[in-house]
């Protein structure tokens, strides 16, 4: 297994990203980086995952939001993203070892109390690491996001991205993103996402998360979804939609989740209006506040 570390200079002087980097061993091979901000000894975490193709740059507008309000914000890089390794093999980049690792990372940080705030990866991936930790979680709250198990036919717009992941040369992660957001994001900010990635061999797992979605039953991945989905369905802690009005990939992902998960029932659910795919970049702000404001909810 070959494992890259992206050089810190890299990251030097990233646009409104000020945050002390933490480091914790997930293997004895592996390093996953987070950011760790607000009060620790607060009892109050909310943990915030980012997916493809971004790292926990997305949620830098969010997060000085949240800390403030009181809550300690944890916001770790996937392995193959941002400030964490990443693994040159496509082999080693499954769906089971993505849990793994954050589940690693939960409960070696032992974080407990936890409000999961989830978007794309960070909900297929953290719905299935809350269901299968249900005690350590408290909240959640999905935007964009959903937890699939390949029994329904995946939309139009998600086959094609799958197929463009998959056969272009070069993998524009900045662009990529900044083509998720309904806003026009800086020259600077576009490059803060390519900044995780020197060269092609850095984005073995930015180019394998499409195809690792399970879009047909027998899946590898479908038989564990669907156990996460029998957790969900009894889910009766609090459970809050925030989707936005512009994502042709999850539209529509909000209702099912209100429909299947009792936990979704007189919450205030909410559709951010002019927010894209990532919506953090376009609606961070709102999002936050909608964070706090269902964090302080009894």
């Amino acid at each position: 297994m070959t494992i890259l570390r992206t050089p810190d200079e890299r990251f030097h002087n990233l646009p409104d990203y000020p945050f002390a980097p933490n480091y914790i061993a997930i293997t004895d091979k592996l390093r996953m980086h987070y950011v760790d901000e607000g009060p620790r000894d607060s009892g109050e975490v909310v943990l915030m995952l980012h997916g493809e193709p971004t790292w926990s740059y997305l949620y830098r507008n969010m997060i000085p939001i949240v800390a403030s309000a009181g809550y300690r914000v944890v916001a770790p890089d996937l392995i193959g993203f941002g400030k964490s390794d990443k693994i040159v093999e496509p082999e080693a980049y499954s769906y089971q070892s993505h849990i793994d690792w954050l589940t690693t990372f939960v409960k070696s940080l032992d974080l407990q109390n936890i409000t999961l705030v989830c978007q794309d990866w960070g909900g297929l991936l953290g719905l299935r690491v809350a269901a299968e930790n249900e005690s350590r979680f408290a909240r959640i709250c999905a935007a964009n996001t959903g937890l699939p198990t390949g029994d329904q036919a995946p939309s139009e717009a998600f086959l094609q991205w799958q197929t463009f992941s998959q056969t272009i040369p070069t993998f524009p992660v900045g662009t990529l993103v900044s083509g998720g957001c309904k806003t026009k994001l800086t020259p600077e900010v576009i490059a803060a996402y390519d900044a995780p990635f020197p060269d092609e061999s850095y984005k073995t797992a930015a180019r394998v998360f499409p195809r690792l979605v399970p879009t047909s039953p027998t899946d590898p991945a479908a038989p564990a979804n669907r156990a996460a989905w029998q957790t969900l369905m009894q889910w009766q802690k609090p459970f809050l939609t925030c989707f936005s009005d512009g994502d042709p990939i999850t539209a529509g992902g909000d209702k099912v989740l209100q429909k299947l998960i009792p936990g979704t029932q007189h919450q205030p659910h909410t559709t951010i209006v002019g927010g894209g795919h990532f919506l953090q970049e376009d609606k961070g702000e709102e999002w936050a506040n909608a964070i706090v404001a269902f964090r302080q909810t009894k």
